[in-house]
């Protein structure tokens, strides 16, 4: 295999950070590979490299873990189904755990333990032992393998800690039942109890937990589940119902109200409006009729469409959309690097802080049950999960809801600079304003209507292939104006057009065709430059002696453009508009929008320049832009924001894409971006302390000789709470409202 590709892998056996920081490392180590993320929420690796699947499967699982390849939306179903089973499954171990250790604990609680003074009590207690045997096979075997594989592959992660912990409880205990003499300051308690109730509430920790990962996945289900199984194509002039997988290039297919799109296609026959907001944000319907493109996953709601299928399976808008989107999730932003470093050295470190525990209070300590108490609470307390969920969990909610937006975010840097942007830069063409020109002001002189004056250009116009001619064309076409043929057209470069219609001679042009031809302006010239300083293009109509209408031509302000820059305004930005047009026109524009600063007349090349010059000032500057001369621009930005309706290169040079062409996704974006953060600070703020306070505290240094916390099934629940913790706090972005955030922040 020679080409580059993408390859993604379900990882199971993971339990904690340090395991994500072995399966990387297995990854990269094959041969091939240049890249490689594992997603410690999602239990998935994404691999980029030169490589077969099967041999990644295979070092990862030489490193002591299991892997499959992911292959389509059929293999998506398994892993979910496969997480279904497997959260029964914990509830099962929980139960099973529970069974035997709550009686147990009641029973110490409220003094009905037994001793081991006689044979018969322990008997007894080997009895319970044997049951406590079948719990840690059971309910916490899969520790035990874990810590096992981890071991054979010279590593440590949170199964050790709890397969020593719990299986060292074990041992003791038994040790105490069997032969009680050997330390007879024991002889009188077991710690059966606590291995169970240990097993018993990890289990229930991470079934909640899975349960709320499941949740932070449901934007990716709801775009899966955005296209229907079926559709109907029409094959040799009949009608039938084929699977989605079916349909070829070219096919005729028939879409009737309250149906979905099946594939991406353009519109043949029929009108109807089409509902996009699942893709693009945008709640109004859009009206499509015959030559208009429409899009996987969009609602029809009106009318009977016939389309024939441009892009298939893997090609469509949504399936590209579901990547980006997965592939966003499954990567890191530097904090969340930085968070798996330190979740790498963890474990280590933890055994290092039981060892020196054991020791200290061996020579220092009250006696030997207070030794291993301490040994084993630290283990059991200092396990990293809550540490290697606090920033990808958070990602995967924070990319999934910008995508509810209609943002597409590329990667997880992108989410973590857009955060910390301090300045926008935005191209005015096609991203502050329509980017095609339209006809906004007819004026007439006396004895004739504005209707014969756009008659008139239109007419003039209607052999032009000038852009402005268009406007005018399409204008006088909208309010369905008979137009004439003219004659004796003739075109004057940079002032304008000369031509007859029914024999009388016209001219339309700028002020300097008027003055060549000596025709009476009269006071228009006036008004001309009112309309000039408002961005707008004027054009004069003359017959043969005077002037006797005026027509102007603009590229309008987007219909939102002004509030969305209001919002980025709110949020502390500074805009900055950079064009190649005019000063005048880009500071009419800039005027109109609330624009801070112009940076016009600048040619294509020069902005990349320009994007620099500004980072080297010290500001961390996002590109918004549509066209291919914006993208090295994109690339420069430290985050480039491509308009959706723009040009694939464009798209493809940025990192966050706006699928509604609106400048509101940029200010959703940033909104989205500075929540996911926050996310993330409160998950390792909260991960960091949990860890900080817990095991001083384990170790007996905050609570010495004793105190209610210091206990291994206190330090279990709570070691089980963290995770469930900074998972729900990550989901709480699921119902972060962007759009209301931004507007009172």
């Amino acid at each position: 295999m020679t080409d580059s590709q993408k390859i993604r892998l379900s990882i199971s056996g993971m339990s904690c950070a340090g395991c994500v920081n072995a399966v990387e490392k297995a990854l990269l180590g094959v041969d091939g590979v240049s890249e490689a993320s594992v997603n410690f929420a999602e239990h998935t690796a994404d691999v980029s490299g030169s490589v077969d699947a099967g041999i990644l499967v295979k070092a990862v699982r030489d490193a002591g873990y299991d892997a499959a390849e992911m292959i389509d939306e059929q293999a998506e179903q398994q892993k979910q189904a496969q997480e279904a089973m497997q959260y029964k499954l914990l509830w099962r171990k929980t139960a099973v755990a529970s069974a035997i250790g709550v009686p147990l604990l009641l029973a110490g609680v409220f003094g009905y333990m037994p001793g081991m003074e006689t044979t018969p009590l322990r008997l007894f207690w080997f009895v319970i032992g044997l049951l406590t045997l079948f719990v840690l096979v059971y309910s916490g075997g899969r520790f035990f393998n874990g810590a096992w594989k981890a071991f054979r592959n010279h590593n440590a992660n949170m199964d050790t800690l709890v397969a020593m912990g719990t299986g060292s409880a074990w041992l003791y205990s038994m040790l105490v039942t069997i032969s009680p003499d050997v330390v007879p300051t024991l002889a009188k308690h077991a710690y059966f109890e606590a291995a169970c109730i240990i097993i018993a509430l990890i289990n229930f920790g991470s079934a909640l937990e899975m349960r709320a990962r499941g949740k932070t996945s449901e934007a990716i289900q709801r775009l899966i589940g955005l296209q229907p199984r079926t559709a109907r194509v029409i094959r040799d002039g009949r009608e039938i119902d084929v699977e989605i997988s079916a349909i070829g290039l070219q096919e005729t297919l028939r879409v009737r109200p309250g149906e979905k799109i099946a594939v991406d296609g353009i519109v043949i026959e029929g009108h109807s409006s089409i509902d996009e907001s699942m893709l693009t944000g945008e709640p109004l319907p859009v009206e499509k009729a015959p030559d208009d493109m429409v899009v996987a996953g969009t609602l029809n709601k009106t009318g009977t469409l016939l389309y024939r299928a441009e892009k298939i399976g893997r090609e469509t808008v949504l399936a590209q959309i579901v990547e980006m989107v997965r592939q966003a999730q499954n990567t890191k932003p530097g904090i969340g690097r930085l968070a798996d470093r330190i979740a790498a050295v963890f474990v280590p470190s933890v055994l290092i802080i039981a060892v020196l525990t054991f020791l200290g209070w061996f020579n220092f300590g009250p006696g030997i049950a207070y030794v291993f108490e301490t040994t084993m609470t630290v283990m059991i307390i200092a396990c990293p999960c809550a540490l290697g969920l606090a920033t990808p969990i958070s990602i995967m909610v924070g990319v999934g809801k910008a995508a509810e937006y209609g943002v597409l975010i590329r990667n997880g840097d992108a989410l973590q600079q857009s955060g910390q942007l301090d300045t926008i830069v935005l191209d005015k063409t096609g991203t502050i304003t329509e980017g095609s020109p339209r006809l906004m002001h007819v004026y007439a002189a006396n004895g004739f209507s504005e209707d014969d004056i756009l008659m008139k250009a239109a007419s003039l116009e209607s052999v032009s292939e000038h852009p402005l001619a268009e406007a005018i064309v399409l204008a006088a076409t909208e309010k369905a104006l008979q137009l004439q043929q003219p004659e004796g057209f003739s075109a004057i470069p940079g002032q304008g057009i000369r031509a007859a219609l029914s024999a009388q001679s016209y001219a339309l042009g700028n002020a300097h065709l008027m003055r060549s031809l000596q025709v009476d302006q009269g006071d228009w010239p006036q008004r001309a430059e009112q309309l000039s300083q408002s961005a707008q293009t004027v054009m004069y109509l003359a017959d043969e002696r005077r002037v006797i209408g005026l027509l102007s031509v603009a590229d309008p302000l987007k219909q939102d453009s002004k509030d969305a820059i209001k919002r980025l305004h709110d949020l502390d930005l500074r805009i900055v508009m950079l064009t190649g047009d005019q000063l005048n026109t880009a500071q009419a524009v800039a005027a109109e929008s609330g624009v801070d600063e112009v940076l016009a007349e600048v040619l294509p090349q020069d902005k990349h320049n320009k994007i620099t010059a500004l980072q080297q000032q010290g500001h961390v500057v996002a590109m918004v832009g549509d066209g291919i001369n914006d993208a090295p621009a994109l690339a420069q930005s430290d985050v480039g924001f491509a308009i959706g309706t723009g040009t694939d290169v464009a798209i493809e040079s940025a990192d966050i894409t706006l699928m509604a062409g609106s400048l509101h996704g940029v200010a959703d974006s940033i909104a989205i971006s500075r929540a996911t953060l926050g996310n993330i600070r409160q998950n390792l703020f909260g991960a960091f302390i949990y860890n900080v306070i817990g095991i001083p505290i384990a170790a007996g240094i905050l609570f010495p000789f004793g105190g209610p916390l210091l206990n291994p099934m206190i330090a279990g629940a709570a070691m089980a709470m963290s995770s469930v913790t900074v998972v729900t706090n990550a989901n709480r972005l699921r119902y972060f409202s962007a759009r209301l955030r931004s507007r009172v922040t």
